[in-house]
């Protein structure tokens, strides 16, 4: 079976393994009472949290991540040295102790750098991402031809304009397979928000799964955390694998 075959296989296997768990989780909803107000809070309140962090930090990320990693191929030492003590610096550290020093350390800096946890863990995500970013974008950016280059100059480009329009359309080209994986990273670990109190997919599950356990008139005093992070599994998993399915198909035909 050749490579090709293979992947599409996993993809198909992968694909309906997560249309199984949809169906299941489907009919947990359908048939429990206790079920329905669980899914329209994880979905309702959770899943936009989800969401906002994760599309500040890819925004974040990019915007930072690409600036930094273009200024970090001028030969100028003391600007590379910064860029890369940046980059270094926030790739090293697990994004938990990021998460940490925004939320609870800025402040003791500054009350105004007091952050709620949702904007603390996208504050935390894009220092992560853009490390990310910048790095990628130092290998695109240096992997297109110095032939590039020169010619850009010769048709009278400055720095600024043989980058914007010549060499970086081409660096970004190469980048985007990477980024949409980092994308499905950034997805994943907005459930750091969970730690500090954010209200996200992981955090409305764990509220949710609190309920149902305690003892009535509070709850059911039943356990039912297979299904409930069962369900936020499916939503995860339905958020996160056509992205890499998108990754491995860009990074095939863009590269």
């Amino acid at each position: 079976m050749s490579t090709s075959a293979r992947r599409w296989t996993v993809g198909l296997l992968l694909a309906l393994a997560g249309g199984a768990l949809a169906v299941y989780a489907w009919r947990a909803v359908q048939d429990s009472d206790w079920a329905e107000p669980v899914v329209h809070y994880i979905i309702f309140d959770g899943l936009p949290g989800t969401l906002r962090v994760s599309a500040a930090a890819v925004v974040g990320s990019a915007l930072i991540g690409i600036t930094l990693g273009t200024l970090l191929t001028i030969k100028f030492l003391p600007l590379q040295a910064l860029i890369r003590l940046y980059i270094e610096v926030f790739r090293g550290l697990p994004i938990l102790v990021t998460v940490f020093i925004v939320y609870f350390g800025l402040p003791s800096i500054s009350r105004g750098l007091e952050f709620g946890p949702l904007l603390a863990t996208s504050i935390a995500l894009i220092l992560w991402g853009s490390a990310q970013v910048a790095e990628a974008t130092r290998g695109a950016v240096q992997s297109i031809p110095r032939e590039q280059h020169e010619a850009a100059s010769a048709l009278g480009f400055g720095w600024i304009g043989r980058h914007g329009y010549v060499i970086l359309p081409q660096a970004l080209r190469r980048l985007l397979p990477p980024f949409v994986s980092l994308l499905v990273n950034i997805i994943q670990n907005s459930t750091l928000a969970q730690v500090i109190g954010g209200l996200e997919m992981l955090e409305a599950a764990e509220r949710q799964n609190e309920r149902i356990t305690a003892i009535p008139p509070i709850g059911l005093g039943e356990i039912k955390a297979f299904q409930i992070f069962g369900f936020v599994m499916v939503l995860f998993f339905l958020l996160s694998f056509p992205l890499t399915r998108l990754a491995a198909r860009l990074e095939k035909r863009l590269v």
